[in-house]
């Protein structure tokens, strides 16, 4: 019997998938709970994580004609209740604000004071206060389109919750625009689903499906969901984005009203679509591994990071300085659009504390440099996409030769390892009972990791939708985009449209 590999995370993903999860984030330093039940301390580690994120969607909506704006925390409770859909989709998670001071009460606490005249809804979402501006900003077809983004935080109040996956406040973006035809909104639903499509797989490394939600699954008050999945390591989807097409309900709600070129009042057609850091959740469980932390090099804050190994040097602070002047070359070479990011750290605490710290935390390349590097011109390299121990000594200008191309390799790397993770755990199946028994544990054993994803026929039957998800806890995870092949519903024997994809979500 081999002896078990000791690892940095414990328990492993084969033991306690959920509880792996926390202790990665833990172990990476990326959050921590907070006072307030189900909300997060989001640490500067795990902060620069979502900075790069909002930097690179950033610069991909202004590329595609958008603007930043910022819109109230606090919207009116009247405001919601124009959209009827909208507002029962959201009511049981929102945050309500009823005064606006405390005093002290009779037992020397506080208590609230000044009710306020209507109630405030803490942001669960924008469509209803944005929508508002849109109605006064608006007035004639030369006002259109409307492209505005805002990067925010936002309050829904979710019972079970779990680092950057589900909590009662987290970031995000929202997308809002306004149109003037059908056409017009629905071309842009599409593309800002491009976006985020783009923006998974060529920068987190993290391979998704588009698809189109069910009405079951659809945004409240939408006329049409679109969305991203991913296959996380554990077989279950995480729906990492979602763009809606909202028709004109939202308009007419809201009075978003444009003359157009005949000189005739017509409501807009309006869009929103958002991302949250729920993208770090995502990136976690999609490349993370039994000793913390996989950073794809695009996204991660330092490619880099140097490790000085003075405690034996003659001479330290000659070490140092060949460490800054390495770090000084690597800053001058664009990776991903931007200087590549170096760390040097020069703690005074043990040199396996140190290493495996960041082992943690990601990095895609650690540099051990001592005295005798130093003197060959080289440096000691390990790649996080690899196991920790595996090391090897490159001559300095070669490293910083190949720099460029070793990124590129592991991030297509990270990349081709989750599309084949996702393409081994994806059937067609064609049966109930095969169904069934692919989504079914087997007799006797504790609940096991996820069988994977399952794509077969179906009919559209909400009422077998909701039967399968009571039954199994699986749903639809969406109608793939493009053409269609029919076919007949195992479930039903009615003739299907197309194959869909089903599994157990986050």
């Amino acid at each position: 019997m081999s002896a078990k590999v000791k690892t940095a995370i414990t328990p492993v993903r084969s033991e306690n998938y959920p509880e792996w999860y926390q202790q990665v984030v833990k172990a990476a330093d990326l959050a921590e709970a907070s006072p307030v039940r189900g909300c997060m301390i989001i640490k500067p580690w795990g902060c620069a994580l979502w900075e790069q994120c909002q930097r690179v969607l950033d610069g991909m909506f202004k590329d595609t004609g958008h603007r930043n704006a910022y819109f109230p925390l606090l919207i009116p409770k009247r405001f919601l209740e124009k959209e009827a859909e909208h507002v029962e989709g959201f009511a049981k998670e929102c945050a309500v604000v009823t005064h606006h001071r405390l005093e002290a009460g009779p037992d020397g606490g506080l208590v609230p004071a000044g009710e306020l005249d209507e109630p405030l809804v803490v942001r669960p979402t924008s469509e209803m206060i944005i929508g508002e501006a849109f109605s006064r900003w608006i007035e004639s077809y030369r006002d259109l389109p409307l492209l505005i983004n805002q990067w925010a935080n936002v309050v829904r109040w979710e019972m079970r919750t779990r680092l950057f996956l589900r909590t009662a406040e987290f970031l995000w973006q929202e997308g809002h625009t306004a149109h003037a035809t059908s056409e017009e909104a629905v071309e842009h639903t599409e593309r800002m689903l491009d976006v985020y499509a783009d923006f998974c797989d060529n920068w987190m490394a993290m391979p998704v499906l588009r698809g189109r939600k069910t009405e079951a699954e659809r945004f409240p008050g939408a006329d049409d969901t679109l969305c991203i999945e991913a296959m996380m390591q554990d077989r279950k989807a995480l729906q990492a984005g979602t763009s809606h097409f909202l028709g004109q309900n939202f308009s007419k709600a809201q009075d978003i009203i444009y003359l157009n070129d005949k000189g005739e009042r017509t409501h807009c057609w309006t869009t929103s679509w958002g991302v949250s850091t729920r993208l770090i959740g995502g990136l976690i469980m999609t490349h993370a591994d039994d000793d913390g932390l996989v950073l794809p090099p695009r996204l991660a804050p330092a490619q880099v990071v140097i490790i000085p190994i003075t405690f034996k040097a003659d001479d330290p602070e000659a070490v140092m300085d060949y460490c800054r002047s390495l770090a000084e070359e690597l800053k001058g070479i664009v990776y991903a659009g931007r200087p590549i990011g170096v760390e040097i750290d020069d703690r005074d605490i043990r040199g396996g504390e140190k290493t495996w710290s960041w082992v943690k935390k990601g990095v895609p390349i650690r540099l051990e440099i001592g005295p005798r590097d130093m003197a060959e011109d080289s440096v000691f390299m390990a790649r996080r996409d690899r196991p920790a121990k595996e090391k090897q000594g490159v001559p300095r200008g070669t490293f910083l030769e190949t720099i460029v191309p070793l990124l590129d390799e592991m991030q297509q790397g990270l990349y081709d390892r989750a599309l084949a993770h996702r393409t081994e755990h994806t059937r067609e199946i064609d049966s109930k009972e095969e169904f069934y028994e692919w989504f079914t544990a087997p007799e006797g054993e504790p609940t096991p990791i996820h069988a994977g994803f399952a794509m077969s026929h179906f009919c559209g039957d909400r009422e077998v939708e909701e039967r399968i998800k009571s039954e199994l806890g699986v749903t639809v995870l969406c109608e793939p985009l493009g053409d269609a092949e029919p076919g007949t519903c195992p479930f039903t024997g009615q003739p299907s449209p197309r194959r869909v994809f089903w599994g157990k979500s986050y």
